[in-house]
């Protein structure tokens, strides 16, 4: 495997893919058309400078797919509003729609922030601290509150894997994977090709989660403080640190092939077994569609394997 450097995102029955500084989002519509749109990728940080800055580079990189993420997020799910079809909208309508949907996109991703920091920060906290009025080890709490984020974790993304909207999401998820992995070992970009590729892929955002809560916990075995308002402060001071160190780790074992790249990507690729499923030739072809808008994949079939395509 050769790392292209592609990344993607399942949606609402489409695919978003980014490639350098471009990104595409393709979307099976309604009538069953494949609608694209390739825009260009803007960063938070207009300076390109921190991307030579380790640590710092990931916890930009995270914010700034988090915003790509959430507005193709909003593009496929526009293609399946129950809505009744609207009149024409004039250039100042739809700048006030626009202004609005800007406010709706920040408080939705707000709101989710704070969820999450809820569910998968601070609750496992709490309940290891109950625990820890009967154990009272730092090392065995700390323990018990990655074990509990974990679970957690898994639990959701279980009963996520429930709700056939959702599912079918985990299906376009599963053909991202298949598309860039068929490309990173060599074979050209079809149907036939991606279907037979796998749909486990070291580079995921699942792996990402994963890295993040093991890094997490031998971070937070260090910190030690009778504090209860500092171990709240440090765990949610020490997201970006953590978050930053496992984008790293995470490029590291998306390009290198050893067995202890092996050993910790294990989890992750575990855990996408939830988060991806098997799709059909329909969602393989909207995943194509995508990658092909910002990806020349068959230069860089030439260039990495000597194809000839």
């Amino acid at each position: 495997m050769r790392s292209s450097n592609i990344g993607g995102q399942a949606l609402i029955e489409g695919i978003m893919m980014r490639s350098g500084d471009e990104y595409s989002v393709a979307v099976r519509t309604p009538d069953q058309q494949i609608v694209v749109k390739k825009e260009p990728f803007h960063s938070i940080v207009r300076s390109k400078l921190w991307k030579k800055i380790p640590v710092v580079r990931g916890v930009i990189s995270f914010i700034d797919s988090l915003a790509v993420g959430f507005g193709a997020m909003f593009y496929s799910a526009s293609f399946y509003n129950d809505e009744p079809e609207q009149k024409e909208l004039s250039e100042e309508e739809k700048n006030r729609q626009d202004a609005k949907d800007q406010k709706v996109f920040f408080g939705v991703f707000l709101v989710s922030f704070v969820a999450a920091i809820l569910l998968f920060v601070l609750l496992p906290y709490y309940v290891s601290m109950l625990i820890g009025r009967v154990i009272p080890s730092h090392f065995a709490v700390t323990m018990i509150e990655a074990v509990l984020r974990i679970a957690i974790f898994l639990v959701y993304l279980a009963l996520m894997t429930r709700i056939k909207d959702v599912n079918r999401t985990f299906m376009y998820h599963g053909a991202e994977h298949k598309c860039i992995n068929c490309i990173e070992h060599g074979m050209p970009l079809t149907v036939e090709n991606v279907m037979k590729s796998s749909r486990f892929h070291r580079r995921c955002g699942t792996s990402f989660l994963v890295i993040v809560v093991i890094l997490s916990a031998l971070i937070l075995m260090l910190v030690q403080t009778d504090s209860t308002v500092l171990r709240v402060a440090f765990r949610l001071i020490l997201i970006p640190l953590i978050a930053g160190l496992s984008f790293e780790l995470l490029q590291y074992t998306g390009s290198h092939n050893n067995r202890f790249v092996d050993l910790i990507v294990k989890p992750g690729i575990a855990t996408q077994h939830l988060t991806t499923a098997e799709p059909d030739e329909s969602m393989v072809e909207v995943a194509i569609a995508a990658v092909e808008e910002v990806f020349d994949w068959r230069a860089y079939l030439r260039r990495e394997f000597g194809a000839d395509v």
